[in-house]
């Protein structure tokens, strides 16, 4: 793991721990996502459209199996989902403004059920400049909801009525390789999910996405 990155969230780790170091743990949280983004931008910047579909690793195991239109995908979904179904239980980004059609995604999930050539074809389907608005959204939309936390929301769980509501919006698959998530995230307390969906995994596929643009290279 990146060294700037893995002592930044440590550090934030560390910080939401107690009342006092809470704001701050926010405040570090949202300098890492600043640092990630920054990478996310990159590749629009300097990688071609092929380089987003390519899969160098497709029969590897591990997120650098995937592409980089994929991993995108998957990371702001999940946080989509997350952030607004099951934490604010509001709208999502993803259809309060209709991304389905402007992204011209086949799929409103997290694409956890794909697998290698079906991964390959989606990331050919993808509107990349929509893509990247729905990123910039969905960033902006969870970091107003963090700002607003308070200590004391970091233990709640997840609520039964936000579990039966994502459920109903069919946005995680019933495939075996993406169904266990809705057990995994709802049986996390707040804390847990900003320290995994809105920040190690992002890490996580982030370095993954490095590594397949440096075998592009």
């Amino acid at each position: 793991m990146n060294k700037e990155w893995s002592e930044l969230n440590k550090t934030m780790q560390a910080q939401l721990k107690k009342r006092e170091t809470f704001r701050g743990g926010i405040n570090t949280l949202l300098i890492l996502r600043d640092k990630l983004m920054d990478v996310i931008l990159s590749f629009k910047n300097e990688l071609s459209r092929e380089d987003f579909n390519a899969m160098p690793f497709i029969n590897a195991d591990g997120y650098h199996s995937k592409s980089i239109a994929y991993s995108l995908w998957h990371i702001f979904r999940i946080e989509d989902i997350v952030a607004h179904t099951l934490i604010s239980g509001d709208e999502q980004v993803f259809f309060s403004g209709a991304f389905a059609e402007r992204i011209n995604s086949p799929i409103i999930t997290t694409g956890n059920e794909l697998f290698k050539q079906q991964i390959a074809d989606f990331s050919k389907s993808l509107d990349l400049d929509e893509l990247y608005s729905y990123i910039s959204e969905v960033k902006e939309g969870t970091e107003m909801m963090l700002k607003d936390m308070g200590y004391d929301m970091l233990k709640r769980k997840v609520l039964p009525e936000n579990r039966s509501d994502l459920l109903k919006l069919n946005v995680v698959s019933d495939d075996k390789n993406a169904a266990w998530l809705v057990d995994y995230w709802c049986g996390k307390d707040i804390r847990g999910l900003i320290q995994m969906p809105f920040s190690r995994h992002w890490i996580m596929h982030i370095e993954a996405c490095l590594r397949i643009t440096h075998k592009l290279k």
